[in-house]
């Protein structure tokens, strides 16, 4: 493609091997930025769908990335190339890695675009566009992810106050804990919003998914998974048109009908329970495991049994029908979190990995 710049004939010569330089660099950055995320839609999502999205963007970029653009190319005599800052050089987590890019991909386009209009005007219009698609691209990941992630979580933390929360934390991390929930009734708002950060950026580096219990804003806040709702709080269509569809929203049921609502409300996962009594949820009466295997035979969502499940009953729940499961004190209040929560997730392993055998010699038998 020609450039056209629409000036006077001495500033466009002066000009053109400039923009050139820029167009270059960026279609580049852009392009570099589109693979690594592809990579992770391929490989990490197995989207078929999200990935023929990366590369059908980076062949339109090829297509604008012309001969002329690539021979004002000048590697040596690029300052840039000596520039570097201390976040460059580590990532703490995968989500880290794709918000990098995806935000090295979208800068990329907004410069091809402003930078774009001098050098040929259709450029402009064609990454605005191109930077949009990109917008809807992270969305869709995002949410594709955490929702992959929440398929393949069995235990899950709700924190309770404690001065060790960090510590007792990080060793349920160390120990295989899939899901945290920050749960805090009593503390002021900037202690939480502290707490929040803090137990966010451990989560993410353990690869765990973060969620906020009730609050919204707090969940925004620290860039948190989602949040959690009881039936008292707000309606879950309220907290999807405040939170978007690429975070989670998980809702607490305690009998059939609720399970029913929240099946039709559009949440992500639901709670189921509490099975026992328990002080967490003081004044409620324990659902048993009878609706714990309702939950097993109606649920459509994934679905998590809570309320007073320990090392001691895990087994009653699993046998009910739960695959997953969520616990407080049981964690929280033992003695080694970490060894406790190895023992949790080794018991819910291995009746998974048994439910599975099971479903895959009745797929064989059925096809005998």
């Amino acid at each position: 493609m020609e450039g056209v710049v629409p000036m006077g004939n001495q500033e466009h010569g002066a000009l053109q091997p400039v923009l050139c330089r820029i167009l270059d660099a960026n279609l580049d950055r852009a392009r570099e930025g589109l693979r690594i995320i592809e990579e992770w839609c391929r490989f990490g999502l197995n989207s078929g769908a999200l990935t023929e999205v990366c590369k059908h963007l980076r062949q339109e970029l090829a297509i604008w990335h012309t001969a002329e653009l690539r021979s004002a190319r000048d590697t040596p005599g690029d300052p840039g190339t000596e520039l570097t800052h201390p976040q460059e050089a580590q990532r703490t987590d995968l989500q880290q890695v794709l918000q990098v890019n995806f935000c090295r991909v979208q800068e990329a386009l907004r410069v091809l675009e402003e930078y774009g209009k001098l050098y040929q005007p259709e450029m402009g219009t064609a990454f605005k566009q191109m930077r949009y698609q990109v917008y809807t691209l992270e969305s869709n990941l995002l949410a594709g992810h955490r929702h992959q992630r929440l398929l393949r979580s069995h235990l899950y933390l709700v924190t309770s106050p404690t001065e060790s929360l960090p510590a007792v934390v990080e060793a349920a991390l160390q120990g295989g804990v899939d899901v945290v929930q920050y749960r805090d009734k009593n503390s002021d708002d900037g202690v939480r919003l502290q707490n929040a950060k803090q137990l966010c950026h451990l989560c993410h580096q353990y690869g765990a998914l973060f969620m906020v219990n009730d609050r919204v804003d707090l969940a925004l806040a620290v860039d948190a998974d989602g949040v959690h709702l009881g039936q008292q709080d707000l309606p879950v269509a309220v907290a999807r048109q405040l939170l978007g569809q690429q975070r989670l929203i998980g809702c607490s049921t305690t009998n059939p009908d609720e399970l029913k609502a929240a099946l039709q409300s559009g949440a992500d996962y639901i709670g189921v329970g509490p099975v026992y009594e328990t002080p967490t949820k003081a004044g409620k009466a324990a659902t048993g495991v009878e609706y714990v295997r309702y939950a097993a035979q109606q649920s459509t969502l994934p679905w998590f049994a809570i309320g007073g499940i320990d090392p001691n009953n895990l087994q009653e729940v699993l046998t009910a029908g739960a695959e997953r499961v969520a616990v407080v004190r049981a964690i929280m209040q033992a003695e080694q979190p970490m060894l406790v929560t190895q023992y949790l997730v080794s018991q819910l392993s291995h009746v998974q990995m048994i439910r599975d055998y099971n479903a895959r010699m009745s797929m064989v038998i059925s096809h005998v």
